[in-house]
């Protein structure tokens, strides 16, 4: 099919106001630029400009690659589980949601934080909790109108926090760019400092 006529479908069948109004106001070259191909997995998964079309970051795309993920890990494990989180950028909690919906409506377990948490939170909870995969709803530092969709496996990883080489005498300035990790790593510090992990610890 061509842009144009993916473009025809979408107005036919997409029920979302604010999807449905942007599709509304395209022009051709608008069209053409938004569904000239499908958003695709780069480093770590899909990465793009949110709006309606199958070449940005909106709750169809999203919906797709979870139903592509869930294909993935149903037919690898017997009692598969997802881990998921999402940061603060626009329509993160959204995207996550739908996720998990899709998950969920495929029999898989879903595990998804209450509240913001950053991607470092998202990679301990698949390994804590065992689960299948991680996928966290973010686009790092990618542009405001940009959002992401990134995807762990169920691979054990490696840690570099703990050992006797983490000197004690390290004075930290923490300064949370989007408040997303402000929480988790607050917490993080502080009980290494109250344990003697580290120095001095300073909030911005």
């Amino acid at each position: 099919m061509d842009s144009k006529s993916i473009y025809d479908d979408w107005m036919q069948h997409v029920k979302i106001s604010y999807l449905l109004e942007e599709l509304q106001k395209m022009n051709t070259e608008e069209i053409e630029e938004a569904f000239c191909r499908n958003l695709s997995f780069g480093t770590g998964g899909l990465r793009g400009k949110m709006g309606a079309g199958t070449n940005r970051m909106n709750v169809c795309t999203v919906a797709k690659a979870s139903q592509g993920v869930a294909d993935y890990i149903k037919g690898r494990f017997s009692f598969p589980s997802v881990a998921m989180a999402y940061d603060s950028r626009k329509r993160s909690s959204e995207f996550a949601k739908t996720a998990a919906s899709v998950f969920a409506a495929n029999g898989i377990k879903v595990w998804i934080y209450r509240e913001l948490m950053p991607t470092p939170c998202l990679s301990y909870a698949v390994r804590k909790l065992t689960c299948s995969a991680g996928v966290v709803v973010t686009a790092s530092h990618n542009p405001a109108e940009d959002n992401g969709y990134k995807v762990y496996g169920a691979e054990r990883e490696q840690s570099v926090l703990y050992g006797d080489e983490i000197a004690g005498d390290v004075a930290i300035v923490y300064s949370p760019l989007n408040g997303t990790g402000r929480k988790p790593v607050t917490q993080v510090l502080r009980a290494s400092c109250n344990f003697g992990g580290f120095g001095d610890l300073y909030v911005c």
